[in-house]
């Protein structure tokens, strides 16, 4: 039976198996602090593209180190680094996924203590490896300190680092690149007129806030091979008065198709708190719906999207083009191979030497 889930799609010159995608999920597993992959994302990644997912999105890379969210994120600004990711590539092309990685810089969220194991939370003081973050503006996300705001050399550098990982993601390897411009991040920080509040040329209007997102886009556009899709992540919206929203994001997308971005990957949220989210199973749907008709762009749709059906039924209803799926894979890495046997889908991925199991 055919079902849109197990249809593949293509994006430039590559075509993906399926259209159940893994998202950038912070490991916080780069435990030597040199933003080097380790065994964990060896095994971590190679189980999800045995377990058949379409494509895999490495977590959030910082460009630099001051770019990291947590002294344990993996990093993308040298060589070793680089090298690093290479055999993770090579699984994921030899169990049938497509890979990518996520790009990031985090701007006034970063120098945290990690998800998991330490003690602390909010920033990390300069005695335990601390470092002084950066933003748009001098204004700080609550419970965290406050940022150095960018000047006109530091803005360069930042495009400049984008472009140099995204040409190390192209020598590991990688199938795709994606720009995180979602979640309270820098790219974000720029974009929302609550976190930025400049006045020259990277303030005020939108066409201005979107520049320097635009200017990585075409720095990372110019080092990847014309045939390498590129992907943004987007928080659609910040769930406040006054933020980043659903029509600004659609100009967003808009733009960033004419400058070379061929799938935007649809979030929300994550630059302001409290704000008023109303969580609950596909509730990202709708904002990924409403960029895709805006921007004209393909979209990917993310967020307690959890049961084949319910992914089934957003990509065949014409709602996303593909589904992100996060947590559900962290529970069972397998997901996209149950999905196939719940939609009554001859799956091609079981491993040969797992199909007794599937008998």
């Amino acid at each position: 039976m055919t079902r849109t889930l197990f249809t593949p799609i293509r994006l430039r010159d590559l075509e993906i198996r399926n259209r159940l995608w893994v998202p950038p999920m912070c490991q916080y597993s780069a435990l030597g602090l040199d933003g080097r992959a380790t065994s964990w994302h060896l095994m971590h990644y190679g189980a999800l593209a045995r377990g058949g997912a379409g494509a895999i999105i490495v977590e959030a890379t910082g460009v630099v180190p001051e770019g990291r969210i947590s002294p344990t994120d993996l990093g993308l600004w040298d060589d070793a680094q680089r090298d690093a990711l290479v055999p993770i590539v090579e699984l994921a092309h030899a169990q049938g996924a497509a890979i990518g990685i996520q790009l990031a810089h985090a701007g006034r969220k970063a120098s945290t203590h990690p998800e998991w194991g330490t003690d602390g939370s909010g920033s990390l003081r300069a005695d335990e490896g601390g470092w002084q973050t950066v933003g748009p503006s001098a204004i700080p996300f609550p419970g965290l300190g406050a940022p150095v705001a960018l000047d006109a050399d530091g803005i360069d550098q930042v495009v400049e680092a984008f472009a140099a990982a995204a040409r190390r993601a192209v020598e590991a390897g990688m199938d795709l690149v994606e720009i995180h411009a979602a979640h309270g991040y820098l790219l974000h920080e720029f974009l929302s007129p609550l976190s930025n509040q400049r006045t020259d040329e990277y303030g005020g209007s939108l066409e201005n806030r979107a520049r320097l997102l635009l200017r990585v886009v075409d720095a990372a556009r110019a080092v990847i091979p014309a045939g390498m899709p590129l992907l943004v992540r987007l928080s659609a919206t910040e769930w406040v008065d006054g933020g980043f929203d659903l029509e600004e994001t659609g100009q967003m997308g808009r733009w960033l198709g004419e400058h070379g971005v061929d799938l935007l990957d649809i979030s929300t949220g994550g630059n302001i708190t409290p704000a008023p989210i109303p969580v609950g199973p596909g509730y990202q749907t709708p904002a990924a719906t409403s960029v895709r008709a805006a921007s004209g762009l393909p979209v990917g749709a993310v967020g307690m999207i959890d049961e084949p059906f319910q992914a089934e039924q957003i990509l065949a209803t014409g709602l996303a083009d593909v589904v992100l799926v996060g947590r559900a894979l962290l529970r069972d890495a397998n997901l996209p191979l149950h999905a196939a046997r719940a939609l009554r889908v001859d799956d091609p991925y079981i491993p040969a030497q797992y199909r007794r199991a599937h008998r």
